[in-house]
């Protein structure tokens, strides 16, 4: 259909995703999508099940802006038990529509037209939309390959007076690395005296491997003060297509979130809710989450190995980073759009992380598949590269 209206976008040099145009691609040439990520396998039959007595029990209309009690109780008691934090069930928790709309939501309540949000790059693709449309400007701290350590002195002289918030993100999509106890002492360095609001994005908190621990703000009282935690029970249950999530925080920030979250959402899938809550009765659905996935990585990385990629540290969530740079000198865009059309597998170009379009040759697979899945794509990429030589 046809309009006659002017559009004045405001956003003239965005386009449509990454994940979307690699998963469309993947799809045209019939390739293995191991580009967006979501896994191949199914949750629990109990969870599905739980859903399924409550919708036929009647539990179907309009849950609280908050969320339910029963999950709202749910996630506190965890957070508890994982970093010995304790939220007000009642004030300082709220159920979202996953995790985009909870960062989404964050940062409209907190930054105003001018006011600047340091995002560290390789940067999730959500982060840099929602801060301009509400009128902020993004400002970058590089994460540098191969390690992607933070550089707290490059953030350090990153800030000015115009600074409203930092968004942190461990375990990091795309680059796999982690935020330790060291970094969160740093953090708090840089950010203490000020107004400065944290925006901790942690949906991948219970993937993180070789024995590590996860450092959640959750678990300095210090950072927890001003931070908006946020998570994923699609990241944690298999479960992405539901788009449910949470955040804690301190009341007097939750408050905030809240008055835009009962305007953009104003309430999540009460069915969804309630088994979720049910589900999290038995703590070892997400403690064993970190042995399920290494398990998948250390797989991964072996039949991998038959492939000329150099595979990089990968610490945490489901995504393994590959460097192609010692056989192909094409940008990644069209090293992952040749490797969808001619091996049969796709990846994302890293490059679509960096506001700078820094191309370091790496790729992302993600191995939240089956094992089949997982040896299908080697196989076929092994086959590939024999003929290519």
């Amino acid at each position: 259909m046809d309009t006659t209206i002017r559009i004045d976008s405001r956003f003239p040099r965005m386009g449509t995703t990454i994940f979307t145009v690699m998963s469309r691609l993947a799809a045209d040439c019939g390739a293995i999508n191991l580009s967006q990520g979501f896994p191949d396998f199914q949750a629990e039959p109990a969870l599905f099940d739980a859903m399924h007595r409550y919708m036929l029990a009647g539990r179907n209309q309009y849950a609280p802006m908050t969320g339910l009690p029963e999950l709202r109780q749910a996630i506190v008691d965890k957070v508890a038990d994982l970093y010995g934090a304790q939220f007000d069930v009642e004030r300082e928790v709220t159920v979202t529509a996953g995790a985009t709309q909870a960062i989404f939501t964050a940062i409209a309540a907190f930054v105003r037209p001018g006011d600047e949000v340091i995002v560290f790059e390789p940067v999730y693709d959500s982060y840099v939309p929602a801060i301009e449309t509400v009128g902020g400007t993004a400002v970058f701290a590089q994460l540098r390959c191969p390690d992607y350590a933070p550089d707290w002195a490059q953030v350090a002289q990153l800030l000015t007076p115009r600074t409203r918030m930092i968004i942190v993100n461990s375990p990091h999509n795309p680059t796999g690395s982690l935020l330790t106890a060291v970094d969160l002492e740093k953090l708090a360095e840089i950010v203490r005296g000020t107004d400065i609001v944290l925006l901790s994005d942690e949906v991948y908190e219970h993937i993180v491997f070789d024995g590590e621990r996860h450092a959640s703000l959750c678990a300095s009282p210090e950072l927890a003060a001003r931070s908006i935690v946020v998570s994923s029970f699609g990241k944690t249950y298999h479960i992405t297509g539901w788009k449910i999530g949470y955040v804690v925080g301190p009341e007097a920030l939750m408050a905030e979130f809240r008055k835009v979250h009962q305007f953009n959402v104003f309430t999540v899938h009460a069915p969804s809710q309630l088994a979720l809550a049910e589900y999290m009765q038995t703590p070892s659905r997400h403690l064993e989450l970190a042995a399920f996935y290494q398990e998948k990585r250390d797989s991964f990385r072996a039949l991998m190995a038959a492939t000329p990629f150099e595979l990089l540290p990968c610490r945490g969530t489901y995504f393994q980073l590959a460097r192609y740079g010692d056989f192909s000198d094409l940008p990644d865009r069209e090293f992952a759009e040749w490797l969808t059309r001619d091996a049969g597998v796709a990846v994302i170009p890293v490059s679509a992380f960096n506001a700078s379009g820094q191309d370091d040759k790496v790729v992302r697979f993600c191995f939240a598949k089956r094992e089949e899945t997982l040896q299908e794509a080697a196989d076929r990429l092994c086959k590939f590269f024999v003929k290519q030589c």
